[in-house]
Formats: structure tokens, sequence, C-alpha cells
């Protein structure tokens, strides 16, 4: 046998030996391309401007929604007749509590949005010795989840409802201090986490 004949004939035992050695892991060979599918898409977090549109009647609000990890700002349009919102940052609170309490709708629920906050759950005014700006939910802000306390705090203080900066001043049913929270690049980030607090402001007279 020739030396060549020789390595031509050790290489191709070597092929078979290595499609044994295959066959025997349950490995099947194939020459057929194998799709995978598509890779993972993200998710657009973004509602197309159609619908916003075809909500003609209300007041144009702005609220915040799950979308993935993170909180992403959504503008919808409220029921609530602007004579009663106007002025009103109980009323204001009232009709964006409405909304987040609102499913999302099929196109919000598509572009990966969701909401925390569940009912019931209502909103009222600041009690005697308050601070201004206060707003007093039906159940302790502590009791909520940190997401749906999260959405209600950024909701609250980038409208009329807030305390300004960007805050807004909480409290629960009872004569717990209210607190002021603060509505931050890293909250929007991580909802999950613990909200911050900020110093309240002076009181308001009794």
């Amino acid at each position: 046998m020739s030396r060549r004949r020789a390595v031509r004939t050790g290489m191709v035992a070597a092929a078979v030996a290595v499609a044994a050695l295959a066959s025997g892991c349950g490995i099947r060979t194939t020459s057929v391309p194998v799709d995978a599918g598509p890779g993972p898409s993200r998710v657009p977090c973004s509602v197309t401007g159609d619908e916003i549109a075809t909500q003609s009647t209300g007041l144009p609000v702005r609220v915040y929604l799950m979308c993935g990890s993170q909180l992403e700002a959504v503008d919808r349009r409220s029921p609530l007749p602007e004579e009663k919102a106007s002025g009103n940052p109980v009323a204001t609170a009232s009709a964006l509590l409405a909304q987040l309490l609102t499913e999302p709708s099929e196109s919000e629920r598509e572009a990966g949005f969701s909401t925390a906050v569940k009912g019931p759950l209502v909103v009222t005014g600041g009690q005697p010795g308050d601070p201004a700006d206060t707003l007093r939910l039906s159940r302790q802000p502590e009791d909520l989840t940190p997401t749906a306390l999260s959405q209600i705090i950024c909701t609250f203080a980038h409208s009329s409802a807030g305390a300004g900066a960007e805050s807004v001043v909480l409290g629960g049913p009872g004569r717990y201090a209210p607190r002021r929270y603060a509505c931050t690049t890293e909250l929007r980030e991580r909802p999950e986490s613990a909200a911050p607090t900020l110093g309240l402001p002076s009181p308001s007279a009794s």
C-alpha cells in the first residue's frame, strides 16, 4: 500500500469514527439548515399617535405605566370635565388615579404596557395640619407594592396635582404624617426599588 493511499484510508476511518461517536451521543447529523426562528425583539414601549387621536374627548393627561422593567409615560385623555380639573389638585389626582386603575388598551398591551395599580383605591385632600398640596390615599402608601407606588408618585408628580420639583406629598387614611416622594430617574428605571423621600415643606396652618 502506498503512503498516499494509507493516509487517505486513515482519514476515511477517522471520519467514520466521528460519525459513529456523534450517533452514539444522540446527535443526529443533517445537511438541512436549521431555522431557529427570529431572535428576541424588544417591546416598543410606544403607542401610535393614531390611537391617541381617536380619543377626541376629554382632557389630555399623562400617566406612567410599566413597560419591561421600567416606567414609561403614556398620553391618554381623561373624561373629567375641564372646569372640575382646573385648579383642583384632588380632582386632577382622582382622574389620574382612575387612569392608572384602568387596564391598558389593546394597543398599549401590544406595545408592552401594564399597570400594577389595583383597586379599591381613592385619593382625597390632606387633613388639618398637613403640608400644602398633600394628597391622601385610602391605603397607606407603604402598603402598596413598590411598583404601584412608583407609578402613582411619578404620575402625580408630573401633573398639576404634584408639589413641584417632580415630587408629591402623599399620606394614607390615618393620622400618620405624610411624606414627600420624588420621581427620580432612578425610580423610573427601577420602580420596584424603595421610593426616595424628601424633606417636607412647612405645614399649613390648621
